[in-house]
């Protein structure tokens, strides 16, 4: 392609990232708002059985229908990355299996009654997991026909996980702590991808794993790192200031900790992005999808929270 075009390209993309995304930054914004109001709602009668130990909607329960429907489509995305590899994953089927992962990741992530169905989180979690490898075999052989059913049931458990189960980590961050404090993790995650992408586009020379995203350079991965370590000083620094109640025990980090949080969500997100790439190489597809202008699929924008969220738990519980 010649440069000129390459370049065109390149401006469009941009500008379709500087378009879009406020766009959906207003949409997490809104629902996340619904999200919180929704809690100071009392239940109504009947409906205790969604939250036990309250009265009112239980918090997270509109983010757990979004990420449901997000996993959906990312579920969607996968199938038709891994039919690229040679594998017969059924469309519907891994839709439900990320809606199911996000669903279960959602109630069973926490620490005792952190979690939504609190002592039995461990046994639901086990249970679907082996539900989703029974079933999904079960669902390819339907046929009698079992050339590539063990492929496909793998997918489908991969996806289960990959796309469902570890969002469910987000959701235990908003109940455990709060709503700002997940926003905060997307926000210092995201702003790593934003700085890398800038960065490695102004500066960018160095490649940085060629034959996994041939665009990603040593120079963008630093000025990502750079950008969410500062996002997360300054995030902590708002919080402390102006909004110490929502913090918890998150409110007795250290400047230099948030900064190390923000360097280690950066870096595993970039991970994660990597992990999303190496499914979409071996497809021969450089998006998973098409459906958000300027980022691609919902794989494309999910990709770098897989392995962040997890970790930004583990992280809160560990140095707070």
């Amino acid at each position: 392609m010649p440069l000129q075009a390459i370049g065109t390209n390149m401006v469009v993309h941009m500008r379709r990232r500087l378009t879009f995304g406020p766009i959906l930054v207003i949409i997490l914004l809104g629902l996340m708002y619904l999200d919180f109001a929704l809690t100071t709602l009392a239940l109504p009668a009947g409906a205790g059985w969604l939250n036990p130990r309250g009265t009112n909607f239980p918090p997270g329960l509109v983010l757990l229908l979004l990420g449901m429907l997000a996993g959906a489509r990312g579920g969607y995305e996968l199938a038709r990355l891994f039919r690229a590899c040679g594998i017969a994953a059924s469309s519907r089927h891994l839709t439900q299996a990320a809606a199911a992962g996000v669903l279960i990741g959602g109630l069973t992530t926490g620490i005792g009654e952190a979690a939504m169905v609190g002592q039995w989180a461990g046994p639901l979690l086990g249970t679907a997991a082996g539900l989703v490898v029974f079933l999904s075999m079960g669902f390819y052989i339907r046929d009698k026909d079992l050339k590539g059913a063990a492929g496909a049931a793998a997918a489908a458990v991969f996806t289960f996980v990959y796309m469902g189960v570890v969002l469910g980590f987000l959701l235990a961050i908003r109940r455990e702590y709060s709503i700002g404090v997940m926003l905060a993790v997307i926000v210092v995650v995201k702003a790593c991808d934003s700085g890398a992408y800038f960065t490695g586009t102004a500066l960018g020379k160095h490649k940085l794993i060629r034959f996994v995203s041939p665009g990603k350079t040593w120079e963008g991965l630093i000025g990502g790192l750079v950008t969410a370590a500062a996002f997360g000083v300054g995030l902590l620094a708002v919080g402390k200031a102006y909004y110490p109640e929502s913090l918890g025990t998150l409110v007795t980090l250290s400047y230099w900790q948030a900064g190390l949080i923000g360097v280690l969500l950066g870096a595993t997100g970039q991970a994660g992005d990597l992990s999303a790439s190496v499914v979409k190489r071996d497809a021969g597809v450089k998006d998973s999808g098409a459906i958000l202008p300027g980022f691609g699929g919902m794989l494309d924008m999910l990709d770098s929270l897989l392995i962040s969220a997890p970790l930004a738990w583990w992280l809160f519980h560990v140095m707070s």
